[in-house]
């Protein structure tokens, strides 16, 4: 497509080229996304609303640029272009929780065309708590359950969510440069863990963020008066302590959690499913065969990961359905 006629495209201008294939054809929608990583999640979500009238189109924003990212989405003439069926899907970081306070989270908070995640990231769906064992299980087939992953992410929540209610404030109120998302990630983070005794871990850190909102109540004062209005807000947004794993830093929370739990588990169920094995096994080329189709069916965790569609039974997950529903009703295209 060419330079000047890819600056024009815009909803009208897909509404005009469905109006122009056959009665029968299905409608297109067209749906732009940050990045590589993105396309396949949301792939998954809005392949649930197609019907025989209309369908998606995945892409991301340019087709002859190698530009990627939120602001390439929304803040351009892309941005400018979004409507019925020309829509932009977008990870929504801090942008929702800070209630139009940027310029992006404006737009955000405003563009009934702008679909987000309503938790900080797609790693964050990903990492739903509910769905880790079926990850492990996909991951080793071995179907024990080993960690309450729930209690583990509920527990993990409620000892991060006065710091998290702190990085908020900071990002409200201007003081983000001396407790940055950056900083918060760093303390919230661990590299090790033993998933048979968890709670040295998490002492660790709750000793951390402990030590953390003493600084910043002697650094910010102002807080004592600001921080409650922030704390309600959250609240009145839906936002609960157990579940602020889910709003923090996706990548941190996939990298420096989650993953960091998730590989010794998996060791462990894969050693215990061999053991099985070499038990189990009559004679030494039986136990090899076993052993060799066993580690072939294997998947890496981080991949298992990523593939991960447990999360559409969380409540965040209804409310971007709600939106996408919003959106069909619109066009006149829900089923």
């Amino acid at each position: 497509m060419g330079k000047r006629l890819q600056d024009n495209v815009n909803s009208q201008y897909i509404a005009s080229a469905n109006r122009l294939r056959p009665k029968n054809a299905r409608q297109r929608i067209v749906a732009y996304v940050e990045s590589y990583d993105d396309v396949f999640f949301w792939r998954s979500v809005l392949q649930d609303f197609e019907t025989e009238k209309f369908f998606f189109e995945v892409m991301l924003p340019s087709r002859t640029t190698l530009g990627k990212g939120k602001r390439t989405v929304l803040m351009n003439r892309l941005g400018k272009g979004l409507g019925q069926y020309m829509i932009a899907c977008v990870d929504a970081d801090y942008d929702w929780l800070l209630q139009g306070c940027t310029e992006v989270s404006k737009y955000i908070c405003d563009n009934p065309y702008v679909m987000h995640t309503y938790v900080y990231a797609i790693e964050n769906y990903q990492c739903y708590a509910s769905s880790l064992h079926s990850t492990c299980v996909m991951s080793t087939l071995n179907d024990r359950p080993l960690i309450d992953f729930e209690k583990f992410f509920t527990d993990y929540s409620l000892i991060i969510w006065p710091l998290f209610v702190w990085n908020i404030w900071a990002y409200r109120y201007g003081r983000y440069k001396e407790f940055s998302l950056s900083n918060f990630c760093d303390i919230v983070s661990f590299h090790d863990i033993n998933p048979r005794n968890v709670e040295p871990t998490l002492d660790k850190v709750r000793k951390r963020v402990n030590k953390c909102i003493g600084w910043l109540q002697r650094t910010f004062p102002e807080g004592h008066k600001t921080y409650p209005q922030v704390k309600m807000d959250l609240q009145r947004m839906g936002i609960v302590p157990e579940t602020t794993y889910l709003y923090m830093h996706g990548h941190t929370l996939f990298e420096n959690v989650v993953m960091t739990l998730l590989t010794p588990v998996c060791n462990i169920l894969r050693r215990e499913r061999e053991r099985e094995i070499n038990e189990l096994a009559i004679h030494e080329t039986q136990k090899q065969n076993e052993l060799s189709s066993y580690r072939h069916s294997q998947m890496p965790v981080d991949i298992m990961l990523r593939k991960n569609t447990g999360f559409k039974s969380s409540p965040q997950y209804q409310l971007l359905k709600e939106d996408i529903k919003r959106l069909m009703a619109e066009v006149g295209l829900e089923k």
